[in-house]
């Protein structure tokens, strides 16, 4: 009786993991510049950014940066998606240089305990970069939101797309997705815009079946739907407006070939 018990268990605990949402990959950063290609140029000359698959983007390890050609955006700082982070060797060198290169810093460097130093920049097409000094997760580091309801905006992402919920260095409660790593961060903040429209203007993941996780995000009720599923070259496309006004867009069919630094276009 004992073996069935026990056996009953794991059994159990297996069908439970399974449920479990499985983790999509983290996939890209859109972001919007009256100039595409200034914007790629000052991203690779400046962040170690490397040309993507198509003129309009740069990769960033295996994160895609795509930007929109569009005359004027409000910057991303207010926004749903204030901003994304970028782990340095060394914070003040960076914001200095970054300054030289039309950046406005607008966080002076400072530490906190048992995190990491840290600093904010401008860049010169409104996009809000977080500099931070943390070894551990070296290049983009992660994603802050300005939402309402963090717990239920962190909830929402593990639910949809998987990751590890867990804190960042034991303090700041974030879901972790891997390959490549990326923290999703979440503020409470009950004046923040929507982010299409913004210089950030939405984020993306990848999944496996655009259309059924289009049914599924649909069947839940918590979504507006932007974009139906649609073909985009290869890929097979949707865009949602997440409840705390994050837009976000799920990709499917991403090559691996797409994600392999280029020396030039």
């Amino acid at each position: 009786m004992r073996r069935v018990v026990v056996s009953l268990v794991i059994l159990l605990a297996s069908v439970a993991t399974d449920a479990q949402t499985a983790t999509h990959r983290y996939d890209h950063v859109h972001l919007a510049a009256a100039d595409p290609a200034k914007a790629v140029d000052w991203y690779i000359k400046n962040l170690g950014a490397s040309h993507g698959d198509a003129p309009d983007r740069v990769l960033i390890g295996r994160t895609i940066f795509a930007f929109i050609k569009r005359e004027a955006s409000p910057p991303s700082e207010g926004g749903a998606v204030d901003h994304f982070g970028f782990s340095v060797p060394n914070v003040d060198a960076k914001l200095k240089e970054l300054e030289a290169a039309g950046g406005k810093v607008v966080g002076a460097p400072r530490d906190v305990p048992n995190l990491f130093r840290f600093a904010f920049i401008q860049d010169p097409f409104g996009i809000k970069i977080e500099l931070v000094q943390d070894p551990e997760t070296p290049g983009f580091h992660h994603l802050h939101l300005r939402v309402p309801d963090p717990e239920a905006t962190l909830k929402f992402y593990l639910d949809t797309f998987g990751g590890q919920r867990t804190k960042l260095k034991g303090q700041i409660d974030a879901v972790k997705f891997s390959n490549p790593d990326v923290w999703l961060l979440a503020q409470k903040a009950t004046d923040a815009q929507p982010s299409a429209g913004r210089a950030i203007d939405h984020i993306g993941w990848t999944t496996a079946d655009t259309e059924a996780q289009v049914a599924a995000l649909k069947a839940k009720g918590q979504v507006k739907i932007s974009t139906e599923p649609r073909m985009v070259r290869h890929l097979k496309v949707a865009l949602f407006d997440d409840p705390s006004g994050v837009r976000v867009e799920i990709v499917q069919n991403r090559m691996d070939e797409e994600l392999r630094p280029r020396t030039g276009n």
